[in-house]
């Protein structure tokens, strides 16, 4: 199974699993505006036609950005998440990217887990990040 990019005609379906996942998810125009920003790389999988698992990221001066990652629940913790991760870092990679960022909550265990196993390691936290209050961890990962 291997992940393509995503186009427009996806970020209906992008928007509805985001919205499954997440208590503050992106909503059709989040995901439109960065889409269209022209620093952007998404890859999804799909099963039977339906999204299962996705992921976008921005690569700007040498840096990329992971925006989203998501699984399906009933996907979850068989491979699919890597699959996405390793998507963005190969891109990342390709536009030039020296490292990669993204920030993940901290009571998020299952995907640190998955950003460690991958090579990513904790930076700092941010405070108060997410809009319930909650912080975030933030992870880079340097690319060779």
């Amino acid at each position: 199974m291997n992940g393509r990019a995503w186009t427009y005609a996806d970020l209906s379906a992008i928007a509805a699993l985001e919205a499954e996942c997440f208590s503050d998810p992106w909503n059709l125009r989040m995901l439109a505006e960065s889409f269209l920003s022209g620093h952007f790389f998404g890859s999804l999988l799909e099963e039977d036609g339906a999204v299962i698992a996705y992921g976008g990221m921005s690569v700007v001066e040498g840096e990329a950005e992971v925006q989203l990652i998501a699984t399906a629940e009933m996907y979850r913790r068989c491979g699919r998440g890597g699959m996405i991760l390793q998507d963005l870092t190969e891109e990342a990679k390709r536009r030039g990217a020296k490292r990669i960022f993204l920030e993940v909550r901290v009571s998020n265990a299952p995907a640190m887990m998955l950003y460690l196993k991958h090579g990513f390691r904790g930076l700092y936290a941010r405070s108060r990040y997410y809009s319930d209050g909650e912080d975030a961890l933030v992870m880079v990962k340097e690319l060779n």
